[in-house]
């Protein structure tokens, strides 16, 4: 079995080390749990602190305090006590391996369990009791039981009851609060520090409506914070709650600037959709923006497994439809997986006439169209039963996630051929293809895997590449790929209009996993040492604060 290129090297220093021998003995074997920490490639998060103010250097370090916060709540929602956890396992790599996964389970594999005894991941995490049954959960009857911000709970009777947020972490909000008051009497960008003030008061109250709309607010503002209760992705049961995150970002001005014009478009490329009327009938909000960062912190729900690159939020639809979204394009963590996983990936998977096409700006353009394109489609069923979201429940997630990867490619194509963006389709195009192959390692347990794991299989039947059993390579069939692009984008946004929960379960389930032929592939990129994921090293120490 081959190991990774780290691994190698650190086997071999530590066997070059050793004092010489008559008999020389072996050189340490790598465990299993080592090799499963490999497959995370080290990457240190850094940016040109020279161009910060003295006041912004002082904000950093609170506010990765208070992302500190998001990741202990975090732990809580995702698994429960991180430190009994961690002091039960005496295999360093193992705990290692539970950091990097916030809990024993492998997120990357489908959440299969790496530490004996533990049982499968609760579906529901830690936001309801594991053994709630979903009958249960339906004859209960409670207004706020499907808020984004409340854990359902059972009472010493046995029957359930719903618990905020802000009072079930009550201390760590509290403190989390205080501190971005702190920051915020730093902020010298006043829209800043009206968000930081709002966003403070929100986590004492769970209604982030306002301090999302300030969040909205921020143009000129040369750091930013995600902070929060946000992505409803750990929560597999029903995809209703929401788990804590945060980001702490410094903006590149030069990248922003490039990118700022393409919001204008949304109005025309929401009109051009290749869907039926009723289904882009919804106006895209413009009032928003498209930045590129550096982020030099993540905690929580965005740090756990394979790591976000880009951003589209807030997530509420009532500021969506008011305001638009932010996109924040995270162009140093998307560099460190173009070179350390899509390069490799491509000289492996991708037919050597074409891999000249993948390249970093067809990465970042592909990657930041989608979160763009989750502007794009509809929002509210039209039935008018209520928002998408709630009409798809644990499938919203993995085919909106579907819809922003497919509605991103759609749009380069358009902005492309009306001369917006340089380089060839094909560029765009082979590199979304190599993209699949790096995404689709995530697992069935990722909703950005699982999307993969559909257009995959969906862009296949279509004929939209071609595969050469001989070298086990993918090739690009233009064609055939764009008419795939326009057909799983129609029906996609047909099954989100139509609030189609057995729709989208249905091709989710039958699309949404790999067969036979593509695990052979992915085990020859495992083989090959190619990293699935990368990990941080962060802080302000890195950071040189």
């Amino acid at each position: 079995m081959k190991i990774n290129l780290f691994l190698t090297t650190f086997v071999a220093l530590v066997f070059a080390c050793q004092p010489a021998k008559e008999n020389q003995e072996e050189p340490p074997t790598v465990s299993a749990m080592q090799q499963k920490v490999a497959e995370y490639a080290p990457f240190t998060l850094t940016t040109d602190v020279s161009k910060l103010s003295a006041n912004e250097k002082e904000m950093i370090p609170i506010l990765i305090d208070v992302a500190e916060i998001m990741d202990a709540i975090f732990w809580q929602e995702a698994y429960g006590d991180k430190a009994t956890l961690l002091a039960s396992l005496d295999d360093p790599a193992a705990r290692r391996f539970a950091e990097i996964n916030y809990g024993p389970w492998d997120r990357l594999r489908g959440n299969a369990p790496f530490v004996a005894g533990v049982g499968q991941k609760p579906p529901g995490a830690r936001f309801y009791p594991e053994d709630m049954t979903k009958e249960e959960f339906a004859a209960f009857v409670s207004e706020d039981k499907a808020s984004l911000y409340t854990l359902v709970r059972r009472n010493e009777n046995g029957g359930l009851y719903t618990v905020p947020y802000h009072q079930a972490f009550a201390e760590e909000t509290a403190k989390a609060a205080e501190l971005l008051r702190q920051a915020a009497e730093l902020a010298e960008d006043e829209s800043l520090r009206h968000y930081l003030e709002l966003r403070a008061e929100a986590l004492l109250t769970d209604d982030y409506l306002a301090s999302d709309m300030a969040w909205m607010e921020m143009k000129d503002n040369h750091l930013d914070f995600v902070v929060g209760p946000i992505e409803n992705y750990e929560d597999h049961l029903y995809n209703y709650k929401a788990a804590h995150e945060a980001y702490v970002l410094v903006k590149d001005l030069v990248w922003s600037e490039k990118l700022a014009r393409y919001i204008a478009f949304l109005p025309e490329l929401q009109a051009n959709l290749p869907v039926e009327g009723p289904y882009k009938q919804e106006t895209p909000g413009t009032d928003s923006d498209l930045n590129a960062y550096d982020v030099i912190y993540y905690a929580g729900d965005c740090n756990a497994g394979s790591k976000t690159i880009a951003i589209n939020l807030p997530n509420d639809e009532r500021v969506q439809l008011a305001k638009g979204t932010r996109r924040l394009q995270l162009k140093n963590a998307m560099r460190a997986k173009f070179d350390k996983i899509m390069v490799p990936v491509a000289g492996l998977l991708i037919d050597e006439s074409q891999r000249q096409h993948v390249t970093f700006d067809a990465f970042f353009a592909n990657t930041m169209f989608h979160e763009v394109a989750h502007g794009l489609g509809i929002k509210t069923t039209l039935d008018g039963s209520g928002t998408v979201r709630q009409a798809l429940k644990e499938h919203a997630s993995a085919l909106e996630e579907g819809k922003a990867d497919i509605l991103g490619l759609y749009m380069v194509t358009q902005l492309q051929q009306k001369g917006e963006i340089e380089g060839e389709l094909m560029d765009y195009y082979t590199t979304f293809l190599a993209g699949i192959f790096r995404s689709v390692r995530f697992g069935a347990s990722s909703a950005h895997g699982k999307a993969n794991m559909v257009r995959f299989n969906y862009f296949k039947e279509r004929n939209a590449f071609t595969y050469n059993a001989e070298t086990g390579t993918y090739k690009v069939n233009f064609t055939e790929f764009q008419e795939a692009m326009n057909a799983l984008s129609a029906r996609i946004l047909t099954l989100q209009g139509d609030g189609d929960y057995a729709g989208a379960g249905k091709l989710l389930d039958e699309m949404g996993v790999i067969g036979p032929a593509l695990q052979h592939d992915l085990d020859r990129v495992s083989a090959a040492g190619i990293p699935r994921d990368i990990v941080f090293t962060q802080g302000v120490t890195v950071l040189g604060l």
